[in-house]
Formats: C-alpha cells, sequence, structure tokens
C-alpha cells in the first residue's frame, strides 16, 4: 500500500470535578482510537476555529455544553496509520461544564463519558494527549485500521481547499525591538510586515517549528516562551504561488519569543521562500509599516 504523510488538525477539552476527577470518553469502534481513553474533542472542521470545535464535541460525545476557558498547550504527536503515519496537531483547552446530562456519543465515537481519577487509568489503552495532561503512562494505542485524515477538505472541485496549523512568535530584544519578516511577491499578503514563523513540519513540536522559523526567516536564535494564543482564519478565494484560487483556513499558535542577543536580521531560508526579507523595528515604527493581522494580534498580547 502506498505509503504518505497525513496531517490532521484537533482540539480539545480538559475539565476537572470537584473531586479532582477528570473527564474522558472511551472509543467506540467509530473512534479515531477504539477502546482508547481519550479527551473530549476530535477534529477541527475547516474554517471552524478550534474553540468552536472543542463545544460542539463534547456536545456530541459527552452531552454536556461546555465554555472554553484558557490554553492549556498546542501539542504534536505521530502515529501509524493505514496509508502512512498521521501527524496530529492538538490545542488543548482548559472548559467549564456549564449544562447538560452526561452520557456517551449515541451511535458515534465514544461508548463511554465518565469522571476518572489518573490512578483509575494507569497503564491503559490512553491517547498521548491523556497521558500528558494525567502525566502518567498508559498502554499503546492504534488508529482505527480504515481512518484517513480528511486533509483539510474536499479538495476535488474549485476552489479547492487547504488547511494547515501553523507556529509564530512574537519576538522582541532587550531594545523592546519588535521582529518582522516580509511576505514575498506571489504569495497572499505580498508586501506585508508579519511574525516570523509557519507551518508546523511533519513530526515536529509547534515550539521547534517556532525555533526553526524564526532562524530561517530572520537569522536570529530567541527564546520561545509562553503559548500567548491561538487564532483562526478563512480566506476563501486565497491566490498562492500555484495560481489557483484556494479556500484557505489557516490555524495559528502564538508564542512569545525574546533574542537576548539580535543580530542584524536577514533571511536565510532558500530564496524563493515566502520571505523577502527581514529587520528589527521599533515600536514607534509599526505605526507607519504594512502589517498583517497576526502582527496586530501579537502586540495586543504582549
Amino acid at each position: 500500500m502506498r505509503q504518505k504523510n497525513n496531517f490532521r488538525l484537533a482540539a480539545y477539552g480538559v475539565v476537572y470535578d470537584e473531586d479532582g476527577r477528570i473527564l474522558l470518553a472511551k472509543g467506540s469502534p467509530r473512534a479515531i482510537y477504539p477502546g482508547s481513553w481519550f479527551l473530549p474533542g476530535g477534529g477541527v472542521e475547516h474554517g471552524e476555529h478550534p474553540r468552536d470545535a472543542v463545544v460542539r464535541e463534547f456536545s456530541e460525545e459527552t452531552g454536556l455544553s461546555v465554555a472554553v476557558g484558557g490554553i492549556r498547550d498546542v501539542v504534536s504527536t505521530v502515529m501509524d496509520g493505514p496509508t502512512g503515519p498521521v501527524h496530529t496537531n492538538a490545542v488543548l483547552y482548559d472548559v467549564r461544564v456549564t449544562g447538560g446530562t452526561l452520557r456517551p456519543e449515541v451511535d458515534g465515537t465514544s461508548e463511554l463519558a465518565t469522571w476518572k481519577r489518573p490512578d483509575e487509568v494507569a497503564g491503559q489503552p490512553m491517547t498521548p494527549f491523556v497521558s500528558r495532561v494525567l502525566e502518567v503512562a498508559g498502554a499503546p494505542v492504534t488508529l482505527r485500521p480504515d481512518f484517513e485524515p480528511a486533509a483539510g477538505g474536499d479538495s476535488s472541485s474549485p476552489p479547492r481547499r487547504g488547511q494547515r496549523f501553523g507556529a509564530y512568535g512574537v519576538t522582541t530584544d532587550a531594545d523592546d525591538r519588535v521582529l518582522l519578516a516580509r511576505i514575498s511577491e506571489g504569495y497572499p499578503g505580498a508586501g506585508n510586515w508579519h511574525l516570523p514563523g509557519g507551518g508546523v513540519d511533519f513530526g515536529e513540536q509547534p515550539r521547534d517549528a517556532v525555533e526553526r522559523e524564526l532562524y530561517e526567516e530572520t537569522g536570529q536564535h530567541g527564546e520561545v516562551g509562553d503559548l500567548l494564543d491561538v487564532t483562526s482564519f478563512r480566506t476563501r478565494r486565497a491566490i498562492g504561488p500555484e495560481g489557483y484560487p484556494l479556500d484557505w483556513h489557516g490555524v495559528r499558535a502564538i508564542f512569545r519569543v525574546f533574542v537576548a542577543k539580535p543580530t542584524a536580521a536577514h533571511v536565510v531560508e532558500m530564496a524563493g521562500g515566502s520571505t523577502s526579507e527581514s529587520k528589527w523595528w521599533p515600536r514607534r515604527a509599526l505605526d507607519e509599516l504594512p502589517i498583517t493581522p497576526a502582527v496586530m494580534d501579537g502586540l495586543r498580547l504582549i
């Protein structure tokens, strides 16, 4: 069988009760991870914000309505699938139950939804995300034999659809200068100044992607700090280097980055990439620059 690399974008919710138990669901035969404990949540649909995916999936899988709070983490994992390895980029949120009655998903992906203490599930099959949150080891899990990611939506007819998860850095130095990268001609947003960052490569963690992209686009080495936010945007007719319209859905994890020993910024990646130049800017100069909404979002967070 032909092997290929598959990407998947998912969002999950974490909630505890007053006794310190976490709400988990157990995968039915229709689940991506049959027979395994998983955090309520699932795949992010095309154009959907990860927060909204959590609310939707929580209701479907547990019968509960929830309010989404802060972002707990963004993390990636790779597992073997029927047509090749599957890389999942996951956004983990803290949530609060606001209503509903706990029950499994009828004819769906959960055969049980219940509150569990960490010691009650330790050593049992669980997804890597459950293991990460609970800090307990679980038994290995396998993907459903016929599972294959949707790859961001149907691309069989125009406009084609694409979905990507990226990691970006709001990057400053000791003088409070802001590091920005300019988008090359032929790419959406050409000529605008953008946050350094880009798509998370296969098998790569989001924080590692920020470090890599920061160096490729600006030649700088920085310390990746707190996760500030996860944003979602959709451009229904983006025209990229391929030359055809694309219904594009992007989700960005935005991190705080500090460069202790800045140098003159320069593009390291190969010519023809999405970045034409990079530069350190004093804050006062940003009002006169053509900047992307991502830059504006990021600056509001620091």
